[in-house]
């Protein structure tokens, strides 16, 4: 792949040249150069055709959200990237909790993901698995949650992301 860089023969092109070059405009106003590909004799695996069936309800998703979800478009200001980029990101990456702490009446949660985790849910579980209690927990800064509770028991934590990715996590 080759970048052309201020050329007046090559500015602006896009598309085949002769079945043998490929030229496609970036964002960022960089012309790409490359040989076309050839996929002729092409035969997929079955972790590829996985991974396409994947990539196809990541883009499904990504349509609609990049359009209804303004946090996908703010991320993209001053990137090379664009609002469905970011909304295909986000459908690949749940989020993370990394770490629950249990403080004098409230539970706290750190909870990120890689644009925005929308919910935090945490569930107290007595010694026989049953529900004692269950709600939401409210954003407190950045990253951390907190829930109010006064239930002793197993604690289990949900994060959720926009995409409707859930990461959960047991104290």
């Amino acid at each position: 792949m080759a970048k052309v860089k201020r050329s007046v023969l090559m500015a602006g092109m896009s598309g085949m040249l002769g079945r043998q070059l490929v030229f496609r405009q970036m964002r960022d106003g960089r012309t790409l150069a490359s040989v076309t590909p050839d996929f002729s004799n092409r035969i997929f695996s079955p972790g590829q055709l996985t991974h396409q069936s994947r990539f196809q309800e990541a883009a499904a998703y990504a349509r609609d959200a990049a359009k209804t979800n303004p946090i996908y478009a703010e991320l993209s200001k001053g990137t090379t990237k664009n609002a469905y980029n970011i909304a295909v990101s986000d459908w690949f990456k749940p989020p993370v909790i990394h770490g629950i702490q249990r403080l004098d009446g409230h539970i706290c949660v750190d909870a990120r993901d890689n644009v925005l985790v929308a919910k935090v849910c945490v569930t107290i579980l007595d010694a026989d698995g049953n529900v004692l209690e269950q709600g939401s927990a409210r954003l407190m800064s950045g990253t951390l949650w907190e829930y109010m509770t006064s239930t002793a028991g197993q604690v289990i934590v949900e994060a959720w992301d926009l995409a409707g990715n859930v990461a959960r996590q047991r104290l």
